[in-house]
């Protein structure tokens, strides 16, 4: 039995003073120190981390080089704001961000302090640059905690109970789900298709396509459960936009920095995106966001429509040249698709040992594995993701789920195959003493998850 007391007792103090609005608990695990992908707890308490503190920190724990950049730069300034003022590493990271967003174009960057309010900047951005009110995201969609967040976000009641009104002229339309399709038997294509109709659908009878200012879409749906689209809506979407003079945006918060074997997810997919939000692991942890676009989209842009005091500090920057550079060095894209495309194999393996596997899909190290009471019936199985993801903690392993069912596996890019594949068999382990009925009920009351 692991000592947890020092854990425990932190939990109780954190309970007692914390707002519960902010937090969604999965276990007692009080965080003291992480290097690579793991993290040490305060009882000293080792696990392999699958969360990557919420895919922020794709360099994984303290990289020794962000760390560097981090301290060399703190001795130097921590901030002078950049709203009135200028510093080098802001520059220097604007460059580096142009030239890794998709785009033969002309670009332009603003910065924020999360992904929420570059969320806000590209609702503001793309209003006034198409003199247009109308923004369109999609059904279960995640984008953030702001209220121009939580107003284009899509999944969760809870986010919207009481604070409404939310901000006027968001509307949502279907994302294509090749595992849960809208009828019964669609392929991907028709799924597809089908969404496609949808909005089309929407434009002739209540959401006029010339009052349509942009699309806002994650590539692939992070807390909706990964969900990866077929190549073919997102190739369509891009046409329906251009056909309209729609703004395409991808939101990149969660898959961007090389989570899914590319820089950023829509390369994924054959498609350029007139602009890129920004948050997450830009700057392996710190809090920096930012919205890459075509530059006219943000000449257009007066002050102070979207200036923060500290938003772009030269540290945070600092952070974010490191993490490119880390990335870019030690060769994470690779890296991040080649271990992806062993992890899929390791849990397609796995699907074929437990039944209560439904699917198991995602790009690079961004995989989801869909955990359901019924393969016919696709039911998603909250019970079995609580419990096995309790019992891999108890092994050493931190490893969430959401969407009800989907167990979350994001690790750091750095992650080496030995750790990888030691985090597999702790799953393995856990899912079959799940499936002999071995991990208690009890665990219910402490995993809450998302």
């Amino acid at each position: 039995m692991r000592d947890l007391t020092q854990c425990l007792k932190l939990v109780e103090e954190d309970k007692a003073l914390t707002s519960p609005g902010a937090k969604i608990p999965y276990y007692p695990l009080a965080i003291k120190r992480g290097r690579g992908a793991m993290i040490e707890d305060l009882d000293g308490n080792r696990y392999i981390d699958m969360l990557s503190s919420a895919g922020a920190v794709n360099t994984g724990h303290c990289h020794p080089r962000v760390v560097e950049a981090v301290k060399k730069q703190a001795e130097e300034l921590l901030l002078y704001t950049h709203v009135y003022m200028y510093h080098e590493p802001i520059v220097k990271l604007t460059k580096e961000l142009i030239s890794i967003a998709p785009g033969d174009y002309r670009k332009r960057v603003f910065y924020g302090l999360c992904g929420s309010d570059a969320n806000d900047g590209a609702i503001k951005m793309a209003r006034v640059a198409t003199g247009r009110p109308k923004v369109v995201s999609f059904i279960r969609s995640y984008h953030g905690s702001t209220y121009g967040a939580i107003s284009l976000s899509a999944v969760s009641l809870p986010m919207t109970r009481k604070i409404g009104p939310l901000l006027p002229e968001i509307f949502h339309v279907p994302f294509p789900d090749p595992y849960r399709p809208p009828l019964p038997g669609m392929t991907p294509g028709q799924t597809a298709d089908y969404c496609i109709e949808q909005i089309q659908t929407a434009f002739d009878n209540y959401m006029p396509a010339e009052e349509v200012a942009a699309f806002i879409i994650e590539p692939i749906q992070g807390d909706a459960g990964l969900v990866v689209p077929p190549v073919k809506f997102m190739k369509n979407l891009r046409a329906l936009c251009d056909r309209h003079g729609i703004l395409l945006i991808s939101e990149e918060v969660q898959q961007g920095f090389g989570r899914t074997g590319k820089w950023f997810g829509i390369e994924n997919f054959g498609v350029v995106p007139d602009a890129i939000v920004m948050g997450k692991a830009i700057a392996s942890g710190l809090p920096l966001s930012g919205v890459v676009a075509r530059a006219e989209l943000m000449e257009v842009l007066e002050a102070p429509v979207h200036g923060f005091t500290i938003a772009g500090n030269p540290v945070c920057c600092a952070a974010s040249l490191a993490t490119i550079e880390v990335i870019r060095e030690e060769n994470l894209l690779s890296h991040a698709a080649e271990l992806g495309e062993h992890t899929h194999e390791r849990f397609r393996a796995m699907q074929k040992k437990f039944d209560f596997i439904g699917d198991v899909r995602g790009i690079g190290l961004s995989v989801g594995v869909d955990l359901v009471v019924d393969r016919e019936t696709r039911e998603r199985h909250r019970a079995a993701a609580a419990k096995i993801c309790y019992r891999a903690w108890e092994k050493g392993l931190l490893l969430s789920f959401f969407s009800g069912s989907v167990l979350r596996i994001q690790p750091p890019l750095v992650i080496t195959k030995e750790e990888m594949d030691k985090a597999l068999d702790i799953i393995e382990e856990s899912m079959e003493e799940f499936s002999k009925d071995q991990i208690p009920d009890s665990v219910l009351d402490t995993v809450k998850g998302w």
